[in-house]
């Protein structure tokens, strides 16, 4: 049976100054006429984690940044094997 680990990580606005994403005061956030080399500056960050074996579940974004969620199957020993 596959199983998981899951990891939540937190990128503060200041990382993303680069990528233009709106927010209202009540914390409702879109994304405004991004250009192509702000969304890489993104795609950069999420294919470092994916090279790692981290899948992006689900990724938040909010007037003080942004929130992924990741996951990957974890490794099997073989001593858990024997169990």
């Amino acid at each position: 049976m596959k199983s998981f680990e899951y990891e939540i990580t937190t990128h503060g606005a200041e990382e993303f100054r680069q990528i233009v994403y709106f927010c209202t005061e009540k914390g409702d956030c879109t994304l405004q006429d991004v250009q192509g080399h702000e969304v890489a500056i993104l795609a950069e960050k999420l294919n470092q984690r994916g090279g790692d074996g981290w899948e992006l579940v689900q990724i938040f974004f909010g007037k003080d940044g942004l929130m992924a969620f990741w996951k990957r199957q974890k490794e099997t020993s073989d001593a858990a094997s024997d169990d």
